[in-house]
């Protein structure tokens, strides 16, 4: 318990790891955009800015009901939702103003918040199923779950798993928006169980599959890992303790 509170205490030291796809494009955006943010912005306006995005976005879904033009709103509202959200704790730390377990609570406590407008807003669209964008966002928050647990464990906040990260499923998102609005969400029969869907639900659904096998991939290595560890662990200190009797 003492190495895990440890860990917790000095949230500040963790290790970051992004590995993603589009870090190569992602990582000098970014870089370039906080040298050039206007002084009087600061992290927390970053941080509300991508909420407010995410609203927009769930927002947006649901208009979409009334209006298919609404799908650019909505790739607009991911595009400032990534704004915000990658530019907050940049920013922060560009200009040595971090406030670490602030900054760690509330950017991720807002990130849950968004990810559910986001998710049930898809989820009331007419391009998919309420059911399947409900699952979608369950995957997500496991996710992000264990995203927060590794990092309080092991002291390593590992957003990406196999090159994919947030940016990533917002672009995946976008681009289905594109094609669902130029090819008006097409009905697909999958050959196995003649089973018909849409577009959109086929893409959810491939969305739900990668989280399922990111997450459950990951909890059994990261366990096998970790009780290994602190069975070595126990054993050093059962020999240390034998020694001195």
């Amino acid at each position: 318990m003492g190495k895990k509170k440890k860990v917790l205490q000095k949230i500040e030291k963790h290790q970051r790891v992004n590995d993603i796809l589009l870090g190569p494009i992602e990582r000098p955006a970014i870089q370039w955009l906080v040298k050039h943010m206007p002084h009087w912005v600061t992290p927390d306006h970053l941080t509300f800015f991508g909420l407010a995005a995410a609203f927009l976005i769930g927002g947006s879904y649901y208009l979409t009901t009334f209006n298919k033009n609404f799908l650019w709103l909505a790739n607009l509202g991911f595009f400032l939702n990534w704004f915000g959200d990658s530019l907050d704790g940049n920013l922060a730390r560009f200009r040595k103003i971090e406030r670490p377990k602030y900054g760690f609570f509330i950017d991720h406590t807002i990130d849950t918040i968004s990810e559910m407008a986001i998710f049930i807003g898809i989820g009331l669209s007419p391009y998919a199923d309420l059911t399947l964008a409900l699952l979608a966002l369950i995957g997500y928050l496991c996710m992000a779950n264990l995203v927060y647990i590794t990092t309080s464990v092991q002291g390593v906040f590992k957003i990406s798993y196999g090159k994919l990260g947030p940016t990533e499923v917002r672009v995946i998102a976008m681009l289905s928006n594109a094609a669902v609005f130029f090819l008006g969400n097409p009905k697909l029969t999958l050959p196995v169980a003649n089973i018909t869907l849409t577009l959109y639900n086929l893409i959810i659904i491939f969305i739900i599959g990668l989280l399922a096998f990111f997450f459950t991939y990951t909890v059994i290595t990261q366990a096998i890992e970790f009780e290994r560890n602190d069975r070595k662990e126990w054993l050093k200190k059962l020999q240390a303790s034998e020694k001195s009797k």
